[in-house]
């Protein structure tokens, strides 16, 4: 079998702004794969043009070996999208918003009936089944989201910020599900702003900004190419730490109060900066995805 996914020199344009300049990636069967960026990189409008929401300005898109701008109909079908915004029908029953969404895809009603209760089950909503959306958690309503997205049992699964706004534990409690999912051998597709979600659910991610791909891989290998095994936060140093840095060529973000410095796999240069310049202000931790986010793409306020 061939990708899933397969995006060749993919360009979007708005009115002379390009939203999405040349993106090349694939997606394997059953892989997790990661959409990452800071908000503006162009990732939502990646994602419209791959469930065929939004056309392409230029490039290739071919999802289960189809074209999309030619089989976007038949590609929606074998498609399941859970969109960051609530869609939920507010004046349905948690069940019948399952069941409507199954008419869609002209499933017939017995056949959608047991699809709902099985995913309600998987969802652990069996027990507000008749309950209106309007009496559901955010964690309960998100799951109902996920599981509507599923109801046409999709072969590829594409998530739009599946967990923002939720709590911790409402938060965890979907990543098991997402997590279940991937032991099935679904392929998914997920943006998100959680570097820990990306860290702990993927098998392979991008980061794009303005448009275009900054890195691809695994996240433990990205971690270990640009952000070494472990980092030193420093509060309030000095000039001589940062002439010793430089002069090293040691890896840092200077923050002005505080250096993010990247450690290397020079034993006896990491035990110098610790012990000559690492005081009570200093933090030692393991490197994340968040770091190799924040080096690549910057650590300014995007709105």
């Amino acid at each position: 079998m061939g990708n899933i996914i397969d995006v060749q020199h993919l360009v979007k344009r708005y009115d002379g702004l390009t939203a999405v300049d040349g993106l090349s990636f694939t997606v394997a069967p059953g892989e997790f794969f990661g959409l990452l960026g800071p908000n503006g990189a162009g990732k939502t409008t990646t994602i419209r043009m791959l469930y065929g929401f939004t056309p392409i300005t230029d490039g290739r898109l071919r999802v289960f070996g189809m074209d999309i701008a030619q089989d976007w109909r038949a590609i929606k079908a074998r498609i399941g999208v859970c969109q960051q915004d609530n869609t939920l029908d507010p004046d349905l029953s948690v069940e019948q918003n399952l069941l409507v969404f199954a008419g869609y895809f002209g499933i017939p009603a017995a056949v959608a009936r047991v699809r709902a209760a099985e995913l309600l089950y998987f969802f652990a909503l069996t027990h507000k089944k008749n309950a209106k959306v309007v009496e559901l958690s955010g964690g309960m309503a998100r799951r109902l989201i996920l599981a509507r997205a599923l109801i046409n049992q999709p072969d590829l699964l594409i998530l739009d910020e599946p967990t923002t706004g939720l709590d911790p534990q409402s938060r965890h409690q979907v990543w098991e599900k997402l997590a279940a999912l991937k032991e099935k051998g679904l392929t998914v597709l997920i943006t998100t702003h959680y570097m820990e979600e990306a860290a702990q659910l993927c098998d392979r991610l991008v980061i794009v900004d303005h448009g275009k791909i900054l890195v691809d891989g695994a996240p433990a290998d990205l971690i270990r190419q640009h952000a070494g095994g472990s980092i030193i936060e420093i509060e309030g140093p000095d000039q001589a730490l940062r002439d010793y840095l430089s002069g090293n060529e040691v890896a840092c973000d200077d923050l002005g109060n505080k250096l993010i410095v990247y450690t290397t796999e020079d034993a006896a240069l990491n035990t110098i900066i610790r012990e000559k310049f690492c005081t009570a202000r200093c933090t030692f931790r393991s490197s994340t995805l968040e770091d190799v986010f924040l080096r690549l793409t910057g650590r300014e306020l995007r709105e």
